[in-house]
């Protein structure tokens, strides 16, 4: 088993004498948690205990709490993902994050917000290739990219490649043959990601996206039709293009380490 290379970077500081053993300890530990008022109680040791960044839904939340959340995790951790976010969330977290030197990255067409001290995610080697089946999942897609490449993958995207004209998946495909895993999205009947499965010889990650209307619409036909694939694939929820993009960063991370 392969040692977590945040794991491995606390333990070159220790060394080096740039922290304290019970600094390193604490960060080893993975277990830290802060609170903020009485709403929130945020973890700071995922990425040490499980190698993944900390990614805050903005769905459903205030927008006073989330930017507090947000900031604070910035701040803990370096680096905080906000998913879902709305273009006056995003107003709110940008004005607060400049006040206390923060940067800030929004990824518009995935509805992300990226707020970090400085620091890069250190690149992998893993390459995750994401596509879609129509336009109308570029956003759930671009959410997937956006983590996949916060964890360190380099990702090659091919939008728009279609299952009712077979012809165009063909030409898509080619310059995405090195990737580690697929994640494919699609919305209506869902068939593209068993198509993908049949036509390559790595990991697919099926997303169902919202797309659809009238019976079995919203995804739901989407779903079912990946779940009842005669292709090897994984399928995740409806829309979930964060759990698609962790998913795929690990799988190919560690394909990539020694």
């Amino acid at each position: 088993m392969h040692p977590n290379p945040s794991l491995k970077e606390v333990l070159i500081r220790y060394r080096n004498g740039e922290i304290s053993l019970d600094s390193a300890a604490e960060e080893i530990e993975g277990l830290r948690m802060d609170h903020i008022g009485n709403f929130a109680c945020i973890d700071v040791g995922r990425s040490i205990r499980c190698g993944m960044p900390e990614v805050v839904l903005a769905e459903g939340k205030e927008s006073g709490h989330l930017t507090q959340i947000a900031i604070r995790h910035a701040e803990a951790a370096g680096r905080c993902i906000v998913t879902r976010v709305k273009p006056e969330q995003v107003i709110l977290i940008k004005k607060s994050a400049e006040n206390n030197g923060i940067n800030v990255h929004y990824h518009e067409a995935g509805q992300v917000i990226v707020l970090s001290k400085g620091a890069e995610p250190k690149r992998t080697g893993g390459i995750v290739a994401v596509i879609t089946a129509g336009t109308s999942d570029i956003k759930v897609a671009e959410e997937a990219k956006v983590i996949a490449e916060e964890m360190g993958c380099e990702v090659r995207t091919a939008y728009d490649v279609g299952a009712a004209g077979i012809h165009r998946l063909f030409p898509a495909l080619k310059p995405l043959l090195s990737a580690h895993v697929f994640i494919v999205c699609a919305g209506r009947e869902g068939t593209l990601p068993a198509i993908v499965a049949g036509l390559v010889d790595k990991p697919v990650i099926g997303v169902p996206v919202s797309t659809g209307y009238g019976y079995m619409g919203e995804g739901e036909a989407a779903l079912a039709s990946m779940l009842q694939s005669c292709s090897v694939i994984a399928v995740v929820n409806i829309d979930a293009g964060f759990t698609a993009g962790a998913f795929a960063a690990r799988i190919a991370n560690m394909g990539e380490k020694p």
